[in-house]
Order: C-alpha cells, then structure tokens, then sequence
C-alpha cells in the first residue's frame, strides 16, 4: 500500500513539474505571439514532447492561456510585490513597489517584455474566460497598489494625492515604460522613471 501511495505521489509530482514547464514556456510565447498564437505542436516542438503529452495536461488551448496568465502573474508577485511587503507600510514601500515595477519592466523574465501590458492589449476586446482572467490580474494589481497608496495616507504620508488617481498615471507611465523597452528606447524608460519618481515626490 504504502508502495502505491509513494508511485501515486511521484506520478502527482512529476505532472505538477510537467504543467509548471508547459506553462512558463507558453508565456514566454505567449509574451511574443500573443495569446492567441498558441498552439500545442509549437510548444511540443520547443520542449521536446508529444502534443498528447500536453493535451492530456491541460485539456484544450483554453486551458493553458489560462495556465500561462496564472504563471505570469506567479512571477509577477514573486519578483515585485512579495519583496516589497518586506519593506515597512507607508510611502517607502510605494516606492518600493513602483521601483521594483520599473525592474521588472527594464529585465523582464519574458522575451516580449510586460506579459500584462501584452495581454492587456490583445484580450481587451475578447469576451470570454481568458479575457476574465487577464482583466482581473489587471484590476487586482490596482487594486492592490491603490491600497498601499491610502495604507500611506493613514500615516500621513502621500497625503495630498487622489489614490485612484495616482495608480492610474503610475500604471499609464509603467506601460508606457514597457514599450520604450521592447522597442530599444531606453532614454524614454528612464524619462518615464522620472516623472513616476516625480509624481511621488509631489505628494
């Protein structure tokens, strides 16, 4: 018994890597050809497995825009807002957050740079459960920011801002940021660096 239970649970494990691969390199595509541009041969082809191998993980191409959605925002609030809950509640940690933002912009784990921005772009006119899910990373990452903005105020910090306000111009400049990037111009990344950081300063 305890020999099935051990095979069952590396049988568990060894899929749970299998989906984490297939849906790391579906939004590193995905982050170039968009969405849309997924296709299972393509990924069997790049990682070296039967497109059988991928249907029988995620079912339909539905299913892994979706598992790719859910791994970019993974990496996202690995490598931007966990960090920064470290850093004290008030205006630092605001900047913290716009900070590490504009690093994630500047080397960004996907070739095709913000896979929000991208994402954004391409299903913002699309009905349906993929459109659900990119739409509402968007909201809850505002939602979120917006948030540590008032948890400011609260402290007297940030006082003179409209908090929603606020998120709304830091995220146009961020995702004005991210095509300087994608299109090699970094003087217009950091021009963008600078007028968040002035915006900041301002209030």
């Amino acid at each position: 018994m305890t020999q099935l239970t051990d095979s069952s649970d590396q049988r568990l494990a060894k899929g749970a890597r299998a989906r984490a691969t297939i849906a790391r390199r579906a939004a590193e595509l995905a982050s170039v050809e968009g969405l849309d541009g997924l296709s299972i041969g393509r990924l069997a082809a790049d990682l070296g497995i039967s497109k059988s191998g991928i249907a029988t993980l995620f079912g339909t191409k539905e299913a892994l825009q979706l598992a790719a959605v859910q791994t970019a925002r993974d990496i996202f609030i690995e490598r931007v807002i966990a960090p920064s809950l470290r850093t004290p509640r008030g205006a630092g940690r605001v900047r913290d957050l716009i900070d590490r933002w504009f690093a994630h912009i500047d080397n960004p784990p996907f070739p095709g740079g913000c896979f929000r921005v991208a994402t954004l772009t391409e299903f913002s006119s699309k009905p349906g459960a993929v459109r659900d899910a990119v739409v509402a990373d968007h909201d809850q990452w505002l939602s979120f920011l917006t948030a540590e903005v008032v948890k400011a105020q609260a402290q007297n910090e940030l006082a003179d801002a409209d908090a929603d306000l606020l998120v709304f111009e830091l995220d146009a400049i961020v995702s004005a940021a991210n095509i300087a990037r994608q299109t090699g111009d970094s003087a217009r990344v950091e021009a963008a660096r600078t007028i968040a950081n002035r915006l900041l300063a301002g209030v």
